[in-house]
């Protein structure tokens, strides 16, 4: 098993259903009140370079649920880069903490951290990848049938969203379709590392720049924003190039059945309306609360 939390890529197909199954059971304990106390005196520390709504909370709570105990740490508290470097940081956590949960700009930062920390690091979101919101995704996706039979379509930017619902598709052996415009794909490394997951695990991962062609049949319609957050400077173009990816009643006419998802926060009007954001098709606020029921999963796996 991995120590690490850091791309779904590197964890086996089994292990990954292993921890949905935990997320799925850890759910049904909490609504019928139960808090079982399997990481009672863990400690994790949180370090958030980036604002945080859903992970900063889903984290805080699930280690409390558990029996646990998390501790915030902003950047200008510990100045990683300015005042330590990042193999001093994760030297020290090592030695106070059980585990670390990093949201970060850089990716690499992540892997600098898990590559010397002797604790587990989990990749709480990164420029590349956000692999905690796809098991909360999937998790989600198996609660309304099989996952394995579903047809799962991001629309938008190929950005780490898209980037961890590829390559954890690939891992899993699921059917996901891509529409992005060509100047906006998935980076091609992860292409190519989601092209070798998929001929072992027999994924159908497919790429168009149209839309509505992707949605036509579909079971799930995802997006994302169209501008991420260190993209400002960007975000009158990123409207134009995207202004035909827009998930609104248009475009889910390919698919009237599908379920709508979102990982939040939405840019309400852009890259998805009001009226399906709210709509009875949508279970974007489900994703939200699989979060929690996901990491914890994902918590007991490492820090037990």
């Amino acid at each position: 098993m991995p120590k690490d939390f850091i791309s779904l890529a590197d964890w086996s197909p089994d292990a990954l259903r292993e921890i949905l199954a935990r997320a799925a059971e850890l759910k049904a304990l909490w609504r019928k009140g139960e808090r079982p106390q399997t990481l009672q005196g863990r400690s994790l520390a949180m370090f958030f370079e980036k604002p945080s709504l859903r992970t900063h909370v889903t984290f805080e709570a699930g280690m409390t649920q558990l029996g646990g105990h998390a501790i915030l740490l902003r950047p200008e508290q510990v100045g990683i880069g300015t005042r330590e470097s990042p193999a001093d940081v994760a030297t020290n956590l090592s030695r106070w903490v059980d585990g670390i949960v990093a949201r970060t700009f850089s990716h690499h930062l992540v892997e600098e951290l898990a590559a010397v920390a002797e604790i587990p690091v989990i990749n709480g979101l990164t420029d590349l990848l956000h692999p905690c919101q796809v098991m909360a995704d999937f998790q989600t996706v198996a609660e309304r049938g099989r996952l394995d039979d579903a047809v799962i379509v991001y629309v938008g930017d190929g950005n780490n969203m898209a980037n961890s619902l590829m390559l954890g598709a690939s891992v899993l052996g699921l059917t996901l379709r891509l529409a992005t415009p060509e100047s906006h794909r998935p980076a091609v490394r992860l292409r190519k590392r989601a092209e070798e997951l998929a001929a072992a695990s027999g994924a159908r991962i497919s790429w168009t720049s149209d839309p509505h062609e992707a949605v036509r049949g579909a079971d799930f319609v995802y997006t994302d924003v169209w501008t991420s957050m260190g993209q400002e400077d960007e975000q009158e173009l990123r409207k134009r190039v995207f202004e035909s990816y827009r998930i609104d009643r248009d475009l889910l006419a390919g698919a009237p059945d599908a379920w709508v998802m979102h990982c939040l926060p939405a840019h309400r009007g852009e890259e998805i309306t009001d009226e399906v954001l709210d709509g009875p098709r949508s279970i974007v606020f489900d994703q939200a609360e699989n979060r929690l029921h996901a990491q914890k999963a994902i918590l007991e796996r490492l820090l037990r």
